[in-house]
């Protein structure tokens, strides 16, 4: 075959190509100029440092603390990079500069939080930038890298013994003893976390029933069961410190302003200057969360002790807990257990 003839042949296979490509897209309902304007549209991806914040203020408050200095450090980074330019190996890189910079305490475990907590940022802006339309979900290069796995969690219940010493320094030392050892029973009888106590308003009370609306992470919302003597010094301490009048925040300082979690921080401190183990051991107020439910778990089974801890994912659980969930009279009963005070739900279940 002569060149010509070969040139001649190439131009008619290309304009084959190019006639079946058309009734492709006509059977798409897809124009050629849609897809001109597509290719066009990329060059509109907008770049980290004019994106984040505006994911930062469409994320909840809670998400927006926990990523925030995670952000930062993308938009230091990419500042001036569109979405749509780094890499999963340049993710993977930025990941390992983040670990390599965590500052090591007794408690760190090589940087694994950080490095999943970049990731989980990352994935958080990519998906809002795909629910924009500004990417397709196969551009996300946050979901080809793989988090690492969590490692099991040292925390654990405590011995009797171990609270008894907690509540007694708890309300012996420090500039509100009042306030401390409030908080201390809140999250022992509800294993709240410490969002949950900070969202407490005084209409959250209901003192007929001793119950309290919890709202956690995840915007999770409930009742929970208190005993009439935690009722009772929640309202006290709502009328004393003018709770009651602004309808905000219940737990406040003498001062009147709503407490913040700094004062877990201080107080925990405080608890391990007397108590040495408990700074050795890194204990927190997370820890009275593991101490209630492991107690709940072992008195009175597993149900009642996944509705007291307000779990409802159901990713990690058996199709048996459809059946056996715990409802408020279950979690009053056990509760009056373990205060060993009578609760107006437990004693209509009898």
């Amino acid at each position: 075959m002569s060149s010509c003839d070969a040139r001649s042949s190439g131009a008619g296979g290309r304009a084959a190509d190019v006639q079946a490509a058309r009734l492709v897209l006509t059977r798409m309902g897809v124009s050629p100029e849609e897809l001109v304007n597509a290719r066009g549209q990329r060059e509109t991806v907008p770049v980290f440092a004019e994106y984040v914040p505006r994911v930062a203020e469409a994320v909840s408050v809670g998400t927006c603390r926990a990523y925030r200095s995670y952000w930062n450090r993308v938009v230091r980074e990419w500042g001036e990079r569109r979405l749509d330019e780094p890499t999963p190996s340049e993710v993977r890189r930025l990941a390992e500069h983040v670990r390599g910079q965590v500052v090591h305490r007794r408690n760190t475990r090589g940087g694994r939080c950080a490095v999943e907590h970049l990731i989980a940022a990352l994935r958080c802006i990519y998906s809002h930038a795909v629910a924009d339309g500004l990417l397709d979900e196969a551009d996300n290069p946050a979901l080809r890298v793989r988090k690492p796995r969590r490692l099991p969690s040292t925390r654990r219940g405590l011995s009797d013994e171990s609270m008894a010493a907690i509540n007694r320094v708890t309300g012996q030392t420090g500039n509100d003893p009042m306030l401390d050892t409030l908080l201390l029973r809140l999250h022992t009888e509800t294993a709240c976390r410490r969002g949950g106590a900070l969202a407490l308003t005084s209409a959250d009370l209901d003192p007929d029933q001793c119950v309290v609306l919890l709202r956690e992470k995840n915007d999770a919302v409930r009742w929970q069961p208190v005993s009439p003597t935690l009722m009772r010094h929640l309202r006290e301490h709502a009328e004393q410190r003018d709770a009651e009048a602004s309808g905000d925040a219940l737990l406040r300082y003498r001062s009147g302003k709503p407490l913040t979690r700094r004062r877990y921080d201080h107080l925990w401190h405080r608890l391990g200057q007397h108590l040495p183990w408990v700074a050795t051991q890194q204990i927190s107020t997370h820890w009275l969360r593991h101490t209630t439910l492991t107690w709940v778990e072992r008195h009175f089974g597993y149900a009642t002790a996944r509705a007291w801890a307000g779990h409802t994912d159901t990713s990690h659980a058996s199709a048996t807990t459809t059946y056996i969930r715990a409802d408020l009279a279950d979690i009053a009963t056990a509760l009056a257990a373990l205060t060993g005070e009578e609760h107006p739900l437990a004693e209509s279940r009898q």
